[in-house]
């Protein structure tokens, strides 16, 4: 007798999870099948959970367990006066896992979530099945800023309080118009409106410099050698030369250091690759996992 298919609840339920005293996290999460690896999807630096919807909702379909997070200080997760840093990160995000007891997730890290998830993969193999960097894992700023001082002025963010929530989303709209009212809704997302109508980022600024420094001090290319877990990059190719070129040699070191790292170029591609190709991006990892690179 065949099996019925699962039937899952597409909206996700939301929830706080308390990782450190006095902090919890913002999650999404879709259920699924028991059988079915689980998959913790982890954004980048200023953004949140949002971006991820389309990625969690083609997994999700396929039934598997799906957890978006919204890091500390993002989104709708507590924001403490400390802890922005790579080390906490991970430690929160292993808190998280032990939480929910996920048992061997697929970790999906974008950006600064890709360096994130690198670090916990390096430093606890065991706790994962595998993990995914989505144009992120590679990112080395002390290449390109060789100084602390040359990256806070390069990467420091602009200032848009001055902004109405409409006002940025018709700059957002003008800078990526191929983009679906749902990415665009989850770009508003990183941004709360004040009671005089202009908009603040949910990230403060001191908070964002903090965790770009210890990403600057971030250094992924010593990882590679040592690194057990199996590992997916995804790449996007945006067209500065000067940015592919970088991500390029990182992708050669990774891949020449002999361990289980595969990559996949989006050409072209947005850095936001997960909010511009979600689909593509699902269907990545679900070959990976039905071919048993993440095992």
């Amino acid at each position: 007798m065949t099996k019925p298919a699962p039937s899952f609840v597409a909206t996700p339920l939301e929830r706080r999870i308390v990782v450190a005293s006095g902090v919890a996290l913002h999650v999404e999460q879709r259920s699924g099948d028991r059988d079915a690896a689980p998959f913790v999807l982890v954004h980048g630096l200023a953004s949140n959970a949002r971006l991820w919807d389309g990625v969690a909702e083609h997994l999700h379909a396929s039934g598997h367990t799906v957890i978006a997070i919204d890091q500390r200080g993002h989104g709708r997760s507590d924001a403490p006066e400390t802890g922005y840093d790579l080390e906490t990160a991970v430690a929160d995000l292993l808190a998280l896992i032990g939480a929910l007891e996920l048992q061997r997730p697929v970790l999906a890290g974008q950006s600064w979530g890709g360096n994130v998830v690198l670090e916990l993969g390096w430093r606890r193999p065991e706790a994962v099945r595998g993990i995914a960097c989505v144009d992120g894992g590679v990112i080395e700023l002390s290449q390109a800023y060789p100084s602390w001082e040359e990256c806070l002025a390069a990467l420091t963010p602009p200032a848009l309080g001055h902004l109405t929530l409409a006002e940025l989303e018709a700059r957002i709209r003008k800078s990526v118009p191929h983009f679906t009212d749902g990415a665009v809704a989850a770009y508003l997302h990183c941004f709360r409106t004040r009671a005089d109508g202009t908009i603040e980022a949910r990230l403060s600024l001191h908070r964002h410099l903090s965790i770009l420094r210890s990403l600057w001090e971030h250094r992924p290319s010593t990882r590679w050698a040592s690194l057990k877990t199996p590992t997916m990059l995804l790449l996007a190719d945006s067209g500065d030369g000067t940015r592919t070129s970088r991500k390029r040699g990182a992708e050669a070191v990774a891949l020449a250091a002999g361990g289980a790292i595969r990559s996949v170029w989006f050409s072209p591609g947005h850095h936001d690759l997960h909010l511009e190709s979600p689909e593509r991006v699902a269907e990545l990892l679900l070959q990976a996992l039905r071919e048993g690179f993440f095992a």
